[in-house]
C-alpha cells in the first residue's frame, strides 16, 4: 500500500528514508510514526497502512539513517540488538534525530500528530516538547522519558505503559506522574512492547489504539477532504 520516499533535514539537508502510507478516502490529518529500536519494521509499516485506512496520511521516518541505512527486514533481530542499541545511544534516545522528526512533520499538511514506540516513544515525548506544527502526541512505553522529565509537552500528550514492563518499573512511572501530574498516563495489564509482535497483548493494543485515535480526533483529526 505504501511507498518509500525521502525527507530532507531542515538543519543540514541530510535525506532520510521514510515509509509513506497515503489515504484513499477522506483525510483526517497527517501522522508521523516513530519506530522502536529495531527501526522501520514490517510490523510498523503495516501499522502505518492501518492508520492510513483510518484517514491519516502516515510517514514513518528511518531515524537511524545517519548511522546505518535501510528498513528492517524482520520485526526483531537479536543478532542486531547491540548495533541498534548503539544507534539509539548515538541518537541520545531521540534528542539528536528530532531534525528528521521535524522534517516529517513539515512534509504533512495539518493537523499533524505523532506517535512512537519504545525508542520512538521517548522521541515522541521530546517532539511534543520541542517540535513545531503538532496537534497531539501519543507515547508508547518510552523507557528514557524519565531522562527528560524536565521537558514539558506543548500539545495534548498521552502515555501508554505496561504495568509489568521491566524496562519501565513502577518507580519510573511514579516519577513521571509526580513531574507531570496533569499528564494522561494509561497503564495496561501487559509488559513492554505490547503493540509489537514480540510482546503483543491484544486487549492492551486495542484499547491504547482507541485512546490514541480519540486523542487525535479531539485535537483536530476530524474528517476532511481526500
Amino acid at each position: 500500500m505504501g511507498e518509500t520516499i525521502q525527507v530532507a533535514s531542515g538543519v543540514d539537508g541530510f535525506r532520510f528514508d521514510a515509509y509513506r502510507a497515503p489515504v484513499s478516502d477522506a483525510r483526517r490529518g497527517g501522522l508521523v510514526i516513530l519506530h522502536a529500536i529495531w527501526g522501520v519494521t514490517p510490523h510498523l509499516r503495516g501499522l502505518a497502512d492501518g492508520f492510513a485506512e483510518d484517514g491519516y496520511e502516515t510517514l514513518l521516518p528511518s531515524l537511524f539513517d545517519r548511522y546505518g541505512r535501510g528498513f528492517a527486514e524482520r520485526d526483531t533481530d537479536s543478532k542486531q540488538y547491540a548495533r541498534q542499541e548503539g544507534f539509539a545511544q548515538r541518537a541520545a534516545w531521540g534528542a539528536d534525530v528530532l531534525d528528521a522528526v521535524q522534517a516529517a512533520i513539515d512534509a504533512l499538511k495539518p493537523p499533524v500528530f505523532v506517535l512512537g514506540f519504545c525508542f520512538g516513544g521517548t522521541t515522541a515525548w521530546l517532539a511534543a516538547a520541542r517540535c513545531r506544527g503538532l496537534s497531539a502526541v501519543a507515547c508508547y512505553y518510552g523507557g528514557q522519558i524519565t531522562d527528560y522529565l524536565g521537558e514539558a509537552p506543548k500539545v495534548p500528550t498521552i502515555l501508554h505503559l505496561g504495568r509489568s514492563d521491566e524496562l519501565i518499573p513502577p518507580a519510573a512511572v511514579a516519577a513521571i506522574r509526580a513531574a507531570h501530574p496533569d499528564l494522561a498516563v494509561h497503564e495496561y495489564d501487559a509488559g513492554h512492547a505490547f503493540v509489537a509482535p514480540n510482546g503483543f497483548h491484544a486487549d492492551s493494543a486495542r484499547l491504547s489504539r482507541l485512546r490514541t485515535l480519540q486523542l487525535f480526533m479531539r485535537s483536530g483529526g476530524g474528517r476532511g477532504d481526500a
